[in-house]
């Protein structure tokens, strides 16, 4: 039984008020809210084991090493990777792409070489290769889509050429909620020899991930859209990629001996990880995954399908809704505009009513050109979202509406 009333006392900021009214929290996309257990454990950690971490022969350094280690396993575990060789700790999604963007433009592709995104992808699957693409000479080629917000994958097989060296795509839009087929995207992509990397930062707090199954090369997210704190994310990279790429930056941690005539790295997942790393983070972030793998992440996914098909259907029944993304598999993710009403102005009401949402092109400025908009409303969806909660945002939204007439 999914008791959401239960899981709803696990997160105190949601019992709190917003201009006098109760807060219904509807910014998920963005950052997720965390589970008490998150938070004690951060406390807990600096309060009881706060030492650095690998190098310590002391009691709290092995004690802190144990507990950093002992979250890559929980990661590794979580996504089903092969190996803790294949976790890599970063700062977030947009440093693990930028880690592979950066990396593997050195090492693996020349001038006139060719990277595949997508439309619907958020700026930092763009302008990561956009970088490269200035300092090496690289392009990038587009995957359009449909009018539901659907990539078209016949013209994806059809951008592939001899010069085609990596193919970057979301898993989820954090826009239209589409959910990408990335299972059949690595499939086309690896028949003609090309590896993938899949930005799962929308997918993973919402459904099962298992990285072998999918055959990703690379899979990146962030931990605090996951119910855990920020500044922490992962990337996964077969071992035979990361073995292949070169290190991101220099320091310490990635060595293993430095001399002034030459310096040979540490092996993996520690040749990508210079300087101490957010060892406080990385256990947080463990907290959060045991938390929703306790809750059940196919549990979590079949609530929020049935939150997500109840929200369309109450917000197609208000008078010149225009919702933005109505792919048939689609996440908790609803962009909307209604009538002639600015995005802004329409989530700022909505704030006075106690409802958060984003407003915004939401990083997606190419698909926001696509579809011919500025920006959209968007409600995007967790765990502990409620239907009373769209019930409250359907009628914030017919009360702004009539406030413009």
């Amino acid at each position: 039984m999914y008791d959401v009333a239960k899981i709803r006392e696990d997160f105190p900021i949601l019992s709190r008020t917003v201009y006098g009214k109760p807060l219904v929290y509807l910014d998920n996309g963005a950052t997720t809210q965390k589970p008490r257990c998150v938070v004690e454990s951060i406390t807990d950690e600096y309060y009881s084991v706060n030492a650095n971490v690998h190098r310590g022969v002391h009691f709290l350094s092995q004690q802190a090493t144990h507990l950093h280690e002992a979250s890559r396993e929980t990661v590794r575990r979580f996504i089903n990777a092969r190996s803790i060789s294949e976790i890599v700790f970063t700062r977030g999604t947009t440093e693990s792409i930028n880690l592979v963007a950066s990396t593997f433009a050195d090492s693996q592709m020349q001038e006139g070489d060719e990277v595949i995104v997508s439309v619907m992808e958020h700026h930092s699957n763009i302008v990561s290769w956009q970088l490269q693409a200035a300092r090496k000479g690289i392009r990038l080629r587009v995957i359009p889509m449909n009018e539901r917000g659907e990539l078209l994958m016949d013209e994806y097989e059809r951008l592939f050429s001899p010069r085609t060296r990596l193919v970057s795509v979301a898993h989820v839009s954090n826009v239209l909620g589409t959910v990408n087929p990335v299972k059949r995207i690595i499939g086309i992509a690896h028949a003609h020899g090309v590896p993938v990397l899949i930005d799962g930062a929308q997918s993973i707090p919402h459904m099962k991930v298992d990285v072998q199954d999918l055959d990703a090369d690379f899979f990146v997210f962030s931990g605090h859209k996951v119910y855990g704190p920020t500044g922490i994310g992962v990337l996964y990279g077969k071992e035979e990629w990361l073995d292949r790429l070169p290190p991101y930056q220099g320091g310490g941690e990635m060595i293993k001996n430095v001399s002034f005539e030459k310096t040979t790295f540490n092996e993996l997942p520690f040749k990508f990880e210079a300087g101490t790393p957010d060892y406080i983070g990385s256990t947080a972030l463990a907290k959060a995954l045991d938390y929703v793998s306790a809750l059940g992440m196919e549990q979590i996914a079949a609530y929020e399908h049935e939150l997500t098909v109840y929200a369309m259907r109450q917000l197609r029944e208000i008078p010149g809704m225009r919702l933005i993304g109505e792919a048939e598999q689609k996440g908790g993710v609803l962009s909307f505009l209604v009538g002639n009403i600015h995005h802004f102005d329409m989530g700022t009401l909505l704030d006075r009513l106690g409802i958060a949402v984003r407003t915004g092109h939401h990083c997606a400025e190419p698909l926001m050109r696509r579809l011919g908009i500025e920006g959209t409303v968007r409600a995007s969806l967790g765990l502990y979202n409620t239907k009373e909660e769209i019930d409250a945002l359907v009628a914030g939204i017919r009360r702004v509406s009539q406030m413009f007439g």
